[in-house]
C-alpha cells in the first residue's frame, strides 16, 4: 500500500481522511510506526522517528528479554516502552 501511495521515488508520510490523519514512518530495517491523529494535525513524521529512535531502541532492541519479532501484528509487549511511550504521547500533546 505504501509504495502505490507514495510511488518508487517518494516516501509515503501521511494519509487523511474526513476523520482521521494516518502518519507513516517506516525504519532502515522496515520496522512501521503509525499513529492516528485529528485531521488538522501536521505532519509527525519527526516524531514517529523520535519514538523509534529513542524508546523503541531503548526499551525494546536493547533490551535482551524483549522480543525483537512481533509476529501476526499484536504488538510491541514491554511494559517499560509501552511506559515510555504514554509519557511521550502526553508531553507532546502538552507542549503542542
Amino acid at each position: 500500500m505504501v509504495r502505490r501511495l507514495g510511488g518508487d521515488d517518494d516516501e509515503f508520510i501521511s494519509y487523511r481522511t474526513g476523520e482521521y490523519k494516518l502518519h507513516y514512518y517506516e525504519t532502515p530495517t522496515s520496522m512501521k510506526f503509525v499513529m492516528l491523529t485529528d485531521t488538522k494535525t501536521n505532519n509527525l513524521r519527526v516524531v514517529l522517528h523520535q519514538i523509534w529512535a529513542t524508546l523503541y531502541v531503548e526499551f525494546v532492541v536493547r533490551n535482551p528479554l524483549s522480543p525483537v519479532e512481533h509476529p501476526r501484528g499484536l504488538g510491541v509487549n514491554n511494559e517499560l516502552f509501552e511506559l515510555g511511550l504514554d509519557r511521550f504521547v502526553v508531553c507532546f500533546v502538552t507542549t503542542s
